[in-house]
């Protein structure tokens, strides 16, 4: 058998000339009639721990709790939703001040929907910005920022400990 490029036809053993559309469209039909049909049934997935897949109860979520709306299986009464009865309180506070210069904290104090607190850092030119906070209901983060201190900012002194010589190879 033998294909040639260009304007190309096969030209088979018997000496039959065909064109790459027909030859395309032979070998579709070959490989569309060499596969069985396709089911378009599914069959549910086996357990891959061995087992039907009924044994594989385990993956399916657990059964949710029934519901009450006060219908007439719960003799017709509505039991609202218990809310909770504490109000979220919580107190915290850190500050880190360690001999390589870093030096900031934080303070927040929470009582139901009212928020306060602070937190502070020291800055590269010496000053300590502090920041306080209120979160109040619907007026949202309200903060105030302060700086203490005064910026300094060091004359350059170049540094003439390095200094290459020129080498050449």
């Amino acid at each position: 058998m033998t294909i040639t490029a260009g304007n190309s036809s096969l030209i088979s053993a018997v000496g039959v000339t065909a064109s790459p559309v027909v030859i395309a469209l032979a070998s579709l039909l070959a490989v569309a009639s060499a596969k069985p049909g396709l089911s378009q049934s599914y069959q549910a997935p086996g357990s891959s721990f061995g087992g039907s897949a009924g044994a594989a109860s385990f993956l399916r979520p657990a059964a949710r709790p029934a519901v009450n709306f006060g219908g007439a299986a719960s003799g017709g009464a509505y039991n609202p939703p218990v809310s909770p009865v504490t109000r979220p309180q919580y107190n915290f506070n850190y500050a880190v001040n360690d001999a390589f210069g870093n030096d900031f904290g934080h303070q927040e104090g929470r009582d139901g929907y009212n928020t306060q607190g602070s937190y502070y850092v020291q800055l590269p030119d010496g000053r300590l910005q502090r920041v306080t906070y209120t979160v109040n209901g619907d007026q949202g983060y309200v903060a105030q920022v302060t700086y203490e201190g005064v910026a300094q900012y060091p004359a350059f002194q170049p540094s003439a400990s390095y200094a290459p010589s020129p080498s050449y190879a």
